[in-house]
């Protein structure tokens, strides 16, 4: 696995994580939702993401998007 698989498996498990939070526990939770929509927004334009900082600092090997 590279860093880009791992950005986008965190991304959408903490996308079906705080979705099923805000179902069985608080809709407060869909705010998780949004932050993890943003970040991904964000990050298609600047290039910086700080899931991919800390997978490479664990020594995943670099993809395509995150060099």
């Amino acid at each position: 696995m590279n860093v880009d698989k791992a950005v986008m498996a965190f991304a959408g498990t903490l996308t079906l994580v705080s979705v099923l939070l805000a179902h069985f526990v608080s809709p407060l939770w869909l705010y998780l939702t949004a932050f993890v929509g943003l970040n991904l927004l964000q990050t298609a334009f600047t290039g910086f993401c700080p899931a991919a900082i800390i997978f490479k600092k664990l020594g995943l090997p670099t993809g395509n998007a995150f060099q």
